[in-house]
């Protein structure tokens, strides 16, 4: 593999206005936010920035200025930056500061280009400018899920019938894939990293690449069996991508970051293993009752009861079977983390909760696609 282009955020959004298919009114500026400070500290930075941006504030006082912490994932931190402008108006802003050395995972350039497109088919917030290590958003005015919000009837409904819209935004360029080259990436960086830290260089060291290839190879084959339907999928779809409006009863699907060209089955497999969290308890991955009732309102949102049979098991095995490149796309995810980011987070730790969960499913979840795929059908 070529040398791997680390995107920098000012060249994309250079790139962004001068692109003829993408909103001109795109602001930038050159300031960087160190994630690593304490809000009190953070403040009087998100401020200049903000004045920077956004020209109409440039000259307001500092004391007109709030900043709030939204949430903090495991690879961003979400702020809400608000201000009384001199008309006595309340405006609201995201502000989102990618995590230090996610560039290494994420493709920056991928991710706004596919904002500007899922922004006008009415996903997430609208994008308003972008700095040297972050972007600024549009403020919703919702709650982040938590995990058991995800598998709540109506929510699970409501999930399902957005990403059955957001599966059907076309966004220009390669319709290919990307599975399995992002797995190829993440393989080749996770298989070569050396550790400056004596306990995780040991740890990687017990890791078998070589099994873990082969697993790879094997499940890449069984899948292309299945024909899954190849749409722009979301790949991250965990509670913390998810917000409601309680009130309004109005849900959003944000954080486009992992977005790309995939498979409708590693989407969905992918936001059913999140039902465990951070702490991956798999007690908590749905059961067959409630993953029909999510296919129910995905396939046929008008009409979720008149989906028939074979439809639902299609999914079902599509989905259980595509579950299992989700563990080894984020295990690999995990190694890389561990040694980029700086965030305190045990990721050498997920590396081995992810990898022993695909081995633990891996029997079932083969013989599942197995005797589908041989026509006797039983799930």
């Amino acid at each position: 593999m070529g040398v791997v282009k680390i995107w920098n955020a000012m060249e994309v959004a250079e790139e962004a206005r001068e692109n003829p298919n993408l909103s001109s009114d795109i602001k930038s500026s050159s300031l960087t936010v160190d994630h690593s400070l304490s809000l009190p500290h953070m403040k009087p930075r998100i401020i200049e920035l903000c004045k920077d941006l956004f020209k109409e504030w440039s000259e307001l006082d500092d004391s007109r200025f709030a900043v709030d912490t939204v949430s903090g994932g495991i690879t961003n931190l979400l702020l809400k930056a608000s201000v009384k402008e001199e008309s006595g108006n309340d405006v609201s802003v995201t502000v989102r500061l990618y995590g230090p050395n996610t560039e290494y995972v994420i493709n920056r350039e991928r991710e706004l280009q596919a904002i500007k497109y899922l922004s006008a088919a009415g996903f997430g917030a609208k994008l308003l400018g972008v700095f040297g290590n972050g972007m600024v958003q549009s403020f919703i005015n919702a709650r982040t899920l938590v995990e058991s919000d995800m598998r709540k009837p109506k929510l699970a409904a409501e999930i399902a019938k957005q990403l059955r819209k957001f599966h059907k935004v076309e966004i220009p360029g390669s319709k290919e894939p990307q599975l399995w080259n992002d797995i190829s990436k993440f393989f080749e960086k996770a298989s070569v990293l050396e550790f400056d830290d004596s306990e995780k260089q040991r740890m990687h060291k017990m890791i078998s690449f070589k099994e873990i290839h082969d697993e790879i190879v094997e499940l890449k084959e069984l899948t292309g069996l299945l024909n899954a339907p190849v749409v722009f999928a979301h790949n991250d779809l965990l509670c913390g991508n998810l917000m409601v409006n309680d009130e309004e009863e109005k849900l959003y699907l944000i954080d486009f970051e992992y977005g790309s060209y995939n498979y409708r089955g590693f989407d969905i497999g992918n936001h059913f293993n999140e039902y465990a969290g951070y702490d991956c308890d798999y007690s908590l991955y749905p059961n067959k009752d409630e993953q029909y009732h999510f296919f129910r309102h995905y396939l046929q949102p008008d009409n979720p009861l008149e989906v028939p049979d074979k439809d639902l098991e299609a999914l079902y095995v599509e989905s259980n079977t595509y579950m299992l490149a989700s563990h080894l796309y984020w295990a690999l995810w995990g190694i890389i983390q561990a040694k980029m980011s700086p965030i305190d987070f045990d990721y050498l730790g997920y590396f081995f909760l992810r990898y022993n969960e695909y081995k633990r499913q891996k029997e079932k979840s083969f013989l599942l696609a197995q005797s589908f795929l041989s026509g006797s059908g039983t799930t």
